[in-house]
């Protein structure tokens, strides 16, 4: 057990104990309210919670467990997950569908972190033991692409890069109907469904949410559309799409035909992550990587075009 002792900062005074110590040790807020919950906190030798407020001047002393290893990632390979692009630095890979980018609570699939480590790869030990080097996310029902940083600068520089919103995120999906306008922005924000907390909605006093669209291609029953992603939401697409009444084909979830689905062949929402452009964290080269349809995708697109006789 170490212990760390130091004065509260006087820009540190009104703050949680939880948000302090996530700032000053570089702890997730997770573990500081964790170590709280354990009387491993004390104010001026007062043990704190979580949640009470430090004052400026005040020594704040921690007790930290000994480092017992990162969370166990379980390596397990993931048939169909490929390497789009790859350096020293930053590893692309392009994800199936069905495979999480990292585990978490609930989740006892494939991610793409335990396929990584059973193909050797070593990436930066960066973030939270679960997700070390992932710098950005796709839902487990989206294919395509994902970067994860191998070195500990291309994680620093890529969480930047997609913070400030430099990153290329194009996305292809499948929406029914036919928006209109077909070029357009959705601007509206997105928070948690006030009903159902596994899903997400377009609300009040949700996060600044914004998608550009242009419809690539007009169907019989639906809208081949091609999408930018300028901030990075939780089902921000879906979402947004349902939003405008024309959620993604497949996409139960948020409102999509169900027999439309199953004409289609499609078990999830036809959504596809197909290019991803961003300069290079360390050289600053720009690196842009394309991905194929899926066959799922490719297969639904195919049935929904032939529909029109084609």
């Amino acid at each position: 057990m170490a212990s760390r002792t130091l004065p509260v900062p006087d820009g540190l005074a009104g703050e949680r104990v939880d948000a302090a110590l996530a700032r000053m040790l570089g702890f997730s807020r997770t573990q500081a309210a964790d170590l709280a919950a354990e009387g491993a906190v004390s104010v001026d030798g007062r043990s704190v919670g979580k949640s009470d407020r430090l004052t400026a001047g005040s020594w704040l002393e921690v007790e930290i467990p000994e480092p017992t290893g990162p969370v166990e990632v379980e390596p397990e390979p993931v048939p169909g997950m490929s390497i789009a692009y790859e350096d020293d630095d930053v590893v692309v890979v392009d994800k199936p569908v069905g495979v999480a980018a990292h585990p978490s609570p609930g989740w006892t699939g494939p991610t793409v972190v335990g396929a990584l480590a059973a193909a050797g790869y070593r990436v930066s030990t960066s973030g939270a033991a679960e997700r070390q080097g992932i710098v950005h996310r796709l839902d487990v029902g989206t294919s395509g692409l994902m970067a994860v940083a191998k070195s500990e600068l291309a994680y620093s520089g890529l969480k930047r890069a997609f913070k400030e919103r430099t990153v290329e995120k194009v996305y292809h999906a499948l929406a029914q109907g036919h928006p209109e306008p077909t070029v357009g922005t959705i601007d509206a924000p997105i928070g948690r469904h006030p009903s159902n907390d596994w899903k997400f909605a377009v609300v009040a006093d949700g996060k600044h949410s914004v998608t550009h669209y242009e419809v690539l291609e007009m169907l019989p029953a639906a809208s081949l559309v091609e999408v930018h992603l300028e901030t990075g939401r939780t089902h921000q697409i879906r979402v947004h799409f349902s939003a405008i009444r024309h959620p993604l084909v497949g996409d139960l979830t948020y409102g999509a035909d169900p027999v439309l689905a199953t004409r289609a062949g499609l078990t999830r929402q036809w959504l596809h992550a197909m290019r991803l452009g961003f300069e290079h964290p360390v050289t600053g080269e720009y690196i842009g990587v394309t991905s194929e349809y899926p066959d799922d995708l490719a297969a639904a697109l195919a049935t929904i075009r032939g529909e029109h006789g084609g």
